[in-house]
């Protein structure tokens, strides 16, 4: 049964709608929205509960915000401060993911109402200046005080306010309604009018429409009455249509663009908002000029992207750039997006390293321009070093505005316009983006915005990639310096050995191998695998490697037995498998035992191979009084034994028995007295090839030499 809201609950709610529709009110904002946080404070999430002046379609991907997401009600939450934007280009700047997804002109102010951890959003019309003035500062801590005293007094009569399952969308105050004289003359006054109009609510639905509307959009007053234009018009169906009302419901500016109808005639679309819809005026193109909607470009022949047609390949480079795991994938992923998609001829990402600017990848630009820039002091008077320096962006628009500015500029063949633009992340400069034009160009405050964005996804995802680049070497540098950097040598044995880590992700593996020289002629030899993928995995693998080492030379199960034991005092919470063995080199005689290890394979003199059955202990680390039995086998001269981990035969829908077959009958194909090396790159080979790896390799081959028959003794010479 639906949970229905008693009559207190239902004057808190109206308590907290009017506030929030007063405030719009008395601060002249366009928009209003109401945030509180989640009844779980350890969820640390804050939900849309009310929004005036917006659609539901507008608000949806705001209903849920993170407190640690970069979106300024968080910040202003978290933070116990005011939140100010003022305007696109200082959101994209700041907030690049909110400028991307919203790229319009609208100023923002976002507060925390203390002490009930809930926040409130303003938004004014594009045209507001760079402050609140003193009437809506005034207005706005107005509406702070009365929602927070709403809040604060329904809690304190037991019913503090949750957030619904979806935000209520107040409808906006609605207009004076007309007598019937002034109706009947507003509606012959819009008759009297070039062109057809229409209204739209601010969900984009149209409200009204006049005949002479219907038929400039080629369909009858029915069917558009009530629907969406760019749904009821397959011809209006393009992200540019619909890019143009958000730009006008969000900004509340007047906005003009014209597009064709399927027979080729342009029509002409005036919009003019306000906050309870959007009016429209449709003209056929031939009415009058294509004014734009901002002033004309100086250099007509390479006019700026429309907000439009770049919004959509931006939205792509974001989702891009959440693959880059390097620094280069970042470069190439980037300049696969930006370079086609914003008509750029060339990008470069710098960043400072001790004081001089260092070129992390560039395309389009000759190495050897790229090799001059590499190095350059961060002192110098260029400007990639202002942008590093600073963190203010530059474009410059003509040649000699770059020289202009910067006299010694090195200027490559064939470029004509650019834009430095500092690469932020986490509030610190981590670099530069520089993108240059072949033409001279026009860099409009929309245009801006989005350069601005696009610098601050690049960076976040560098700043990313940088890091994920230093902590892979360093895992890398941890596993390596555990494993062993030279096997002893052993005579009468030879040994070959590899180890290849997973390609994905900052894992560090548990896989490792040992060889032990116990005396001339007996050697133990282990391999094993430490369950996970982490740093603890790294150092626990450590741990069986000196407990083996410290119990070598004992029978192969008394030496589990007690390396189990270790572990399983230590408490790793961590799982071993393990095999073991003890070679007899003069006894011709090898002893097994395993804990729950991938079974061996041997080779036999001849190039027979087979998987040797060895008895399933238990894994390391379980349990203290596990036992595990051994089986001792003939290893004579000739013979080989394949030791392996299970990233070389586990493959995703492949049965592991016929990939341990495969791998034993490579082994069998082998020439008699290939060489063991050769053999393990080939194994290596084998399993990438049969199917994708996710998981470590470690690889030991034991061999054992066939004596060399000595020349009995010659005759002397007469």
């Amino acid at each position: 049964m639906r949970n229905v809201p008693g009559r207190d609950e239902r004057a808190d709610r109206r308590a907290l709608s009017e506030a929030l529709v007063g405030a719009c009110a008395d601060a002249g904002a366009s928009i209003g929205m109401f945030y509180l946080p989640d009844p779980d404070p350890a969820r640390r999430v804050l939900h849309l509960a009310l929004a005036s002046g917006l659609s539901r379609e507008f608000a949806a991907p705001w209903s849920r915000v993170g407190l640690d997401d970069p979106i300024p009600v968080a910040d202003a939450v978290r933070e116990g401060r005011l939140a100010w934007l003022s305007g696109q280009e200082d959101t994209a700047r700041r907030y690049p993911r909110l400028g991307l997804v919203l790229p319009y002109d609208f100023a923002l102010a976002a507060a925390p109402l203390a002490p009930t951890g809930a926040g409130l959003i303003l938004l004014w019309p594009g045209a507001h200046g760079p402050d609140l003035d003193e009437r809506e500062r005034k207005a706005l801590e107005s509406a702070r005080s009365h929602l927070t005293h709403a809040l604060l007094r329904a809690a304190d009569a037991g019913r503090p306010p949750r957030p619904a399952p979806r935000p209520v969308i107040l409808r906006p105050l609605p207009p004076p309604t007309p007598g019937p004289a002034e109706a009947a003359a507003a509606m012959a006054f819009v008759r009297r009018l070039p062109g057809g109009n229409c209204a739209l609510d601010l969900n984009g639905t149209i409200t009204f429409i006049t005949q002479e509307a219907a038929d400039l959009l080629g369909a009858p007053v029915s069917s558009l009455r009530g629907a969406l234009p760019w749904e009821a018009l397959p011809w209006m169906d393009t992200p540019a249509v619909e890019n143009h009302y958000r730009a006008a419901a969000m900004s509340r500016l007047p906005r003009s663009f014209t597009t064709p109808r399927p027979t080729g005639q342009q029509v002409r679309f005036d919009l003019y908002p306000d906050n309870t819809g959007i009016s429209v005026r449709i003209t056929t193109g031939s009415d009058q000029p294509d004014p734009p909607t901002h002033a004309p470009p100086r250099y007509p022949d390479q006019s700026a992207p429309s907000r439009a047609t770049a919004l959509y390949p931006l939205m792509l480079l974001a989702a891009t750039l959440t693959e880059a795991a390097h620094a280069q994938d970042v470069v190439e992923k980037a300049a696969d997006q930006i370079v086609p998609s914003l008509g750029a001829h060339a990008m470069a990402l710098l960043a400072e390293q001790d004081g001089r600017v260092r070129v992390v990848g560039h395309r389009g630009y000759s190495v050897a321009h790229m090799a001059d820039l590499d190095g350059t002091p961060v002192s110098a008077d260029t400007a990639a070093s202002h942008i590093l320096r600073t963190a203010t962006p530059l474009f410059f628009g003509e040649v000699g505005e770059l020289l202009a500015a910067h006299p010694d500029a090195s200027i490559e063949d064939g470029m004509a316009a650019w834009a430095f633009l500092p690469l932020i992340a986490s509030n610190r400069p981590v670099g530069c983006l520089v993108l240059a034009y072949t033409h001279p160009r026009t860099f409009a405050p929309g245009e801006r915005a989005v350069l601005t964005s696009i610098a601050g996804l690049i960076a976040q995802a560098l700043d990313r990639a940088r890091l994920y680049d230093a902590t892979h070497q360093l895992a890398r540098s941890l596993q390596t310096g555990l494993l062993p950097h030279n096997l002893p040598g052993v005579p009468g044995l030879e040994v070959a050995a590899r180890y290849l880590p997973a390609a994905h992700g900052l894992d560090v593996g548990g896989d490792f191998y040992d060889l032990i020289r116990i005396d001339d002629t007996t050697v133990a030899a282990a391999i094993g695998d430490v369950q996970g993928h982490n740093v603890n995995a790294a150092a626990l693998m450590g741990q069986v490697r000196t407990a083996v080492h410290a119990v070598a030379g004992a029978p192969p199960e008394e030496v589990l037995a007690r390396t189990n034991r270790l572990l399983t005092d230590l408490e790793p919470g961590l799982f071993t498998s393990c095999l073991y063995v003890h070679i007899d080199l003069a006894g011709h005689t090898a002893r097994l035992a395993s804990a729950g290890h991938p079974p061996p394979l041997l080779r036999h003199p001849g190039g027979r191979t087979e998987m040797l059955p060895l008895p399933a202990g238990l894994l390391l680390g379980i349990d203290p009084k596990a036992s595990y039995a051994a089986v001792e086998i003939p290893f004579s001269p000739g013979a080989l034994l394949a030791f392996y981990t299970d990233g070389l035969v586990e493959a995703p829908g492949r049965d592991i028995e016929d990939a341990i077959g495969a791998v034993a009958a490579c082994i069998a194909d082998a020439p008699e007295h290939h060489p063991l090396g050769d053999l393990a790159d080939e194994l290596i080979e084998h399993a990438h090839r049969d199917a994708p790896r996710t998981d470590d390799i470690a690889l030991l081959l034991l061999r054992t030499e066939v004596p060399v028959p000595s020349a009995g003794p010659t005759a002397p010479e007469p």
